[in-house]
This record gives structure tokens, sequence and C-alpha cells, in this order.
């Protein structure tokens, strides 16, 4: 087994259950690891026998890009998507952080973290 990680991936999106969270929008931060069997690809050197890290960084834009109320919703579909469409992964693990949330305070984020594995 391998690890990619995809890290400090920084994007604007209009997540949240308060209504001025979901229309000003908030940044935010993901990281993402994934794990998978790397030594076809160490050995071929070739993109197609491994895990794209390209493919990775779209998934999670385009699922932040809908806004969701709980980020925990965000996290589940970049993890499904990523099982969904690509067969090498066996596990990944997905953090997304808003950053500066409107909590009442001085927070600098607010993290969820997400692991799942292939179901057999």
């Amino acid at each position: 087994m391998g690890i990619i990680k995809v890290e400090n991936i920084r994007i604007f999106a209009n997540h949240g259950c308060l209504t001025e969270e979901t229309k000003i929008g908030s940044d935010y931060r993901v990281d993402l690891q994934v794990e998978a069997d790397l030594q076809a690809s160490a050995k071929s050197d070739k993109l197609s026998d491994t895990v794209d890290y390209v493919f990775l960084n779209k998934v999670i834009k385009e699922e932040m890009d809908i806004p969701s109320h709980l980020l925990e919703t965000v996290c589940r579909r970049i993890l499904d998507r990523i099982f969904n469409e690509d067969k090498l992964v066996k596990k990944a693990t997905v953090w997304v952080s808003k950053l500066n949330p409107p909590i009442g305070g001085d927070v600098q984020k607010v993290t969820i973290k997400m692991t799942d594995k292939r179901k057999k």
C-alpha cells in the first residue's frame, strides 16, 4: 500500500446552516489522503496505474461547489465519489475546514474529518 496526499486545497464555497453563510460564502481548506496499491505504477511509470491527484482535486472542487448545511455532508459526498470513480483507492480520509467560522469568538477554523474504506 501507498499513500497519496492532496493538501491545503483552498476553496471559496457557500456551506452553512445560517442564511448569511450560504449567501455570502466562506473560505475553506480541504485536505485528502488516499491509500492504494502503488506498486504497479512505481514499476510501470504510467499514470493509468495510479490514483491521479488531478482527479482527486477535481472531485473536491466539484463537491465543494454544491451548497450544504453541514460539512459532514460534503465529506461524505467527496468520499463516495472517490470510491465510485476510482477503483484503486482502498481507504480515504478527508478533512474539510471552515476558516474563520461565524461562531462568536476568535476561532481560526472548524474541521470535520471523515475516513472510510472500500466495501468488499
